[in-house]
């Protein structure tokens, strides 16, 4: 196999076993729970976990035509702009189970040689929005993903652990 060749699978080996982390601690959360904030100026856990899904489909979705209209259908905008989500555990299990799925498929597909693919903002941003993301390549928006995915998941972490809370890395 050539290096061109290499599925990104191979690459962004390790993301696959940071989703079940996260899946697993958030799963048993009550609602009571999921709506203990991760810090006192910060948003909710169950919100915070509903951002990192709400990243996941805004890029791999609307700026790379991956997953399905039933992946799409987790996004919620006007949660988030207000703050706060109205899910349960299960629904946002089944939100990261769907996003995970459509990331995995992708990596699967794309190989080394697919990274410096361009992609243009989305049509449906407004011009400010388009002149602010401009284009980018898949690299950058695998890259941005992955990245906020970590950042947010730390965040989770520290939340719920200072809730007494299992967290992503255990007890």
């Amino acid at each position: 196999m050539t290096e061109h060749a290499l599925p990104l699978t191979a690459v962004y080996q390790g993301w696959d076993r940071y989703q079940r982390d996260v899946l697993q601690a958030v799963a048993p959360l009550s609602p009571e729970q999921l709506a203990l904030p991760v810090a006192p100026t910060h948003w909710p856990i169950g919100m915070l976990v509903q951002h990192i899904l709400i990243d996941r489909i805004w890029w791999f979705n609307l700026w790379m035509g991956e997953g399905s209209p039933q992946t799409a259908s987790f996004m919620h905008w006007e949660e988030e702009e207000k703050g706060e989500s109205l899910h349960t555990a299960a629904e946002l299990v089944a939100g990261l189970e769907a996003t995970w799925s459509m990331i995995e498929g992708a990596l699967a597909r794309w190989t080394v040689a697919d990274l410096g693919h361009v992609f243009n903002p989305p049509t449906t941003l407004t011009e400010a929005e388009r002149k602010i993301f401009g284009p980018n390549t898949r690299q950058e928006i695998i890259w941005h993903v992955l990245r906020h995915d970590i950042h947010h998941g730390g965040e989770l972490a520290v939340g719920m652990g200072g809730h007494h809370l299992p967290t992503i890395w255990g007890s």
